[in-house]
């Protein structure tokens, strides 16, 4: 994928860039002030409208709230999906506070503490119970309010998606209880104890290839169904996972959304619907729902040349956007889409780095980029910042002020 194709998707007017409806130059003036993420309302009902029209109408999609929590997102996703996921008590909060029913809350994450336990039991959610002695505090807390806690297996299974950006399942990890050691952790409560509803099983996130997706999803069906077996009343909750990938890199390619949708009718229609008719089968999506809706904008503050390399040098960082400069995950950094967004018609002049003001050689947002000749005031802007960018920054590094966030 190339600058200009993630500039596409956005509208321009007058050269710059329009988001949600809004030009660069009067969104700086509504924030009042740079850095800040923006995000596209209207993007992303657009890309949640794409899911349900591939996915069959029997799948039920659900929003990973970590992707992006901002409150004012998480409100408007919660009003066009059926199911939240969250991952500790402050997105359990947003997503009661967005209205989403509780029965259709589930609380995932391999460190749960006791208070959110307790909150999680109050509020009627589903527990992703991650292991043998969360069961079991669960079961604990259930039996001080006087209530039957309402539980998933959350389920590490034997296999490993390649081609994911995060491995979370295969192997040894912190995530879930082992497939081969799920009958024996189900064996050890009672109907009275909990309510086991079903299962969750999320193997990888980040893929772009609609066949090894489908290859996961297909042991991921075996494994539920062998696991199902193992629960004494009936299976009426099925986490597919998600992992759909977006694309950031200029060699990416689109998922295809269609070939994803059709092999996964196939395999609920054929193989998991006959075993287990009850079941509510979710597909749970965060990064491929908001990624692209969203864009981090920050300002030029200085243009200067060491030993023949130029260097636009702006007022945020790797501190509100860590993903983008490589520090998240990536082996060999690369660039995120950058354009500068008030000026995205013009053609390029030559390659300039982007860096931010922290005072570290870390802090770098774009090397050698192809961008217009850049001038002190331009802004500068880094597509693909919908999910993953202000809460998975180290916002205190240094001191510098947090962003602003706005929904467009």
């Amino acid at each position: 994928m190339r600058t200009t194709d993630h500039v596409a998707t956005f509208a321009t007017d007058r050269g710059q860039l329009v988001i949600g409806g809004v030009p660069l130059d009067r969104l700086c003036e509504r924030v009042g002030s740079t850095p800040f993420f923006a995000y596209d309302r209207a993007a992303i009902t657009a890309r949640v409208a794409a899911v349900r029209a591939a996915l069959p109408d029997e799948i039920g999609l659900g929003y990973a709230v970590k992707a992006n929590p901002m409150p004012a997102v998480v409100q408007h996703v919660a009003a066009l999906v059926d199911h939240l996921d969250v991952a500790s008590a402050g997105e359990l909060a947003v997503a009661l506070d967005a209205g989403q029913h509780p029965a259709h809350v589930s609380f995932a994450g391999p460190g749960k503490t006791d208070a959110e336990l307790r909150r999680a039991v109050a509020a009627d959610v589903t527990v992703e119970v991650e292991s043998r002695t969360e069961l079991q505090r669960l079961v604990r807390t259930g039996k001080e309010f006087g209530v039957r806690p309402r539980a998933a297996i959350r389920v590490n299974p034997a296999f490993a998606v390649h081609g994911s950006g995060m491995r979370m399942g295969g192997g040894p990890q912190q995530f879930g209880v082992d497939a081969e050691l799920v009958a024996s952790v189900l064996g050890e409560v009672t109907d009275h104890d909990i309510e086991v509803v079903g299962f969750h099983v999320f193997a990888g996130s980040q893929n772009l290839s609609a066949e090894i997706l489908g290859q996961a999803q297909t042991k991921t069906v075996d494994l539920v169904l062998d696991l199902a077996q193992h629960v004494r009343g009936s299976v009426t909750y099925v986490n597919l996972g998600g992992g759909f990938g977006i694309p950031y890199f200029e060699k990416d390619q689109r998922l295809d959304l269609e070939a994803v949708g059709e092999r996964l009718g196939r395999l609920v229609d054929e193989r998991l619907k006959p075993a287990l008719p009850e079941a509510a089968v979710v597909i749970e999506l965060g990064r491929y729902l908001v990624g692209e809706s969203g864009v981090y904008v920050t300002r030029v503050v200085d243009v200067k040349e060491s030993r023949g390399r130029a260097y636009a040098v702006v007022d945020g960082g790797m501190h509100h956007q860590l993903a983008a400069s490589g520090n998240f995950g990536q082996v060999i950094r690369r660039n995120y889409p950058i354009a500068l967004g008030n000026r995205v018609e013009e053609s390029p002049t030559g390659p300039v780095t982007v860096v931010g003001s922290l005072c570290t050689p870390l802090d770098v947002l774009g090397a050698d980029v192809a961008l217009p000749q850049v001038e002190v005031g331009d802004l500068v802007t880094i597509f693909q910042a919908g999910a993953y960018g202000l809460t998975a920054s180290p916002t205190a590094f240094l001191g510098h002020p947090p962003p602003a966030e706005v929904l467009i």
